[in-house]
Parts: structure tokens; C-alpha cells; sequence
């Protein structure tokens, strides 16, 4: 262990091979995440400090290392998450927002700033919003947009209710599968990041498999794909036609999820699309106009 009083550097390379050693792949930007955290500093006063300097909070670093050694998510340590350009809180609870959801999140505000442009008042609702990440996205980059989002978790419904706090959405708390029935044929812009994971491929890192909720990761069914099954036949419920429909799934499901929406008469355009890594992420349809026999 580096003694007392060590440098800001010294600090640093200490967390970073402590990090390392746990099996933590960002060890040097987690270490270093947690010693802004911890002292309050900015990056360029941090790193200007010289060795007689001495770092504050310290001792919170240093407990803050151990935890995360242990495998606690970053997010759960510091109170924050990023997404897009939000800085939410999150914590024990609720699962922590991803950057392959942004791009789920890109199609719903493109839709609605389209909706606006053209002098619409676009309704959009995320079903199963977790942190309320998707929703407050929409809510502060497509102004003019009324955004609804329902949270079945009561943890997680709280830590959406704390970051869509002056944002406009409207949050509920209540299940995917039969929410905003008061909304039928009246949306938009239905997107959803539901749980997707199969009941046989447990998480391998610890973060997610011990710190995100249970209700956040596994979809149902032999494939997973449960929850998704009820997304769709809740937004077949609350979308217009011609409405837009935009769900996340595992990079593995690029043909059985779009296969799910395929199977009905409902839709129209089903178009799966690669996250920013080239990766299958989401499937993307819109209500049929005149939806015929669905089954």
C-alpha cells in the first residue's frame, strides 16, 4: 500500500494496479473517476498537485478503491451514470444506462423532433424506463414532446422519478404490459430497452450479474425474449398508425427479435440496426396503416 500523504500520481498508480489485479478492465479511468470523486477536484487541478501536496479525501479514495475492487460498479460508488448528455443518478436498484442504448434513444428523439417540425405535439412513451434515461433524453433534446415513461421496480421508479425531475415526464409506476391504457392509438413514439437476457446466460461480470436488478436483466421465456413479446403487443395497443416502434435486444437477437414483430400483421418496415460497434442492438417498425388480422 502507498503510505499516507502519497502524491496524487503515486495515488493513482496505486488504484490502478489495485484495480487491475481484481480484474477490472478500465482499472486507470475508474481509479482515476474515483480520485475526482473522492478529492472534489477537477482533472487539471488534480494532476498539477505536486508531491508535497496533499490530496483531500484520501482516505475515502482509498475505501472507495477497495470497493470497487471487489467488483461494486463505478456507478454505484461515484452516484452517477452518463448518458448522452445527461448525468443521472443511479445506485443499488436500478440498472445502470449503457452507451449502445443512446442510439436507441437517437431513433425516438429524431421521430420526435420530426413530429414537432412538422407542428405536432409528439406523444412518446418509454416503456420500462429504469433510470429514466431514455425518457429524460427525449423530454430535454426534443422540447415540444410529451414524454410518459412507466417503471414497474419501485427502487428504480424512484431513481426515475429523482432524474426526470423538471424535465416534463410524466412517470408511473406499473407494468409494461398493460400501462397507459388511458393512451390507446393516441402515441407516437413507442421505445423500450426491456430486459432481454435468456434464463441460461447469466451475466459474466460481476457488476451486472450482482449489482443490476434481476427485474432489468432477464427477458422470460427460454429465449429471453418474454418481455419483449409484451412490449409489442402493448405498443400495437398505444401507437397510432404509420406510429413509430423502437426496442432494444441483445446482440444476439438480431433475427429473433425483429422475428417477433414480423409474426403479426402489425407492423410494417421491421428493420433491425447495429449499435455503434457494428453489433445488432435494436429493432425499429412502425403500426401498420391498416393493420388487418393480427394474431
Amino acid at each position: 500500500m502507498t503510505p499516507t500523504g502519497s502524491s496524487a500520481r503515486d495515488l493513482l498508480r496505486w488504484g490502478t494496479s489495485l484495480l487491475a489485479d481484481a480484474g477490472v478492465a478500465s482499472a486507470r479511468h475508474d481509479a482515476e473517476a474515483l480520485l475526482l470523486h473522492a478529492s472534489g477536484l477537477e482533472r487539471a487541478r488534480l494532476l498539477t498537485l505536486g508531491a508535497g501536496d496533499k490530496v483531500p479525501g484520501e482516505a475515502a479514495y482509498r475505501e472507495l478503491v477497495a470497493e470497487r475492487s471487489s467488483r461494486v460498479p463505478l456507478q454505484h460508488l461515484t452516484g452517477r451514470a452518463w448518458f448522452r448528455h445527461l448525468e443521472l443518478a443511479v445506485g443499488p436498484g436500478v440498472f445502470v444506462p449503457r452507451p449502445e442504448t443512446e442510439v436507441v434513444a437517437q431513433e425516438a428523439v429524431d421521430e420526435a423532433l420530426r413530429l414537432v417540425r412538422d407542428g405536432g405535439r409528439p406523444v412518446v412513451v418509454d416503456l420500462g424506463t429504469g433510470s429514466g434515461a431514455i425518457a429524460a433524453a427525449v423530454a430535454t433534446e426534443a422540447p415540444g414532446a410529451r414524454v410518459l415513461a412507466v417503471e414497474k421496480g419501485p427502487d428504480a421508479h424512484a431513481w426515475a422519478a429523482r432524474n426526470v425531475e423538471g424535465t416534463g415526464v410524466e412517470l408511473r409506476l406499473g407494468d409494461l404490459a398493460d400501462a397507459f391504457a388511458d393512451l390507446d392509438g393516441e402515441v407516437d413514439v413507442v421505445v423500450s430497452n426491456p430486459p432481454y437476457i435468456p434464463p441460461d446466460a447469466a451475466p459474466i461480470d460481476p457488476e451486472v450479474r450482482d449489482h443490476d436488478p434481476e427485474l432489468a436483466l432477464y427477458g422470460g421465456g427460454e429465449d429471453g425474449l418474454d418481455a419483449l413479446r409484451a412490449v409489442e403487443r402493448t405498443a400495437r395497443r398505444l401507437l397510432r398508425p404509420g406510429g413509430l416502434l423502437v426496442i432494444e435486444h441483445a446482440d444476439s437477437q438480431g433475427e429473433s427479435a425483429p422475428a417477433v414483430l414480423r409474426a403479426t400483421a402489425a407492423w410494417r418496415d421491421v428493420t433491425d440496426l447495429p449499435d455503434l460497434t457494428g453489433r445488432p442492438r435494436y429493432v425499429r417498425a412502425r403500426r401498420a396503416e391498416q393493420p388487418g388480422s393480427e394474431r
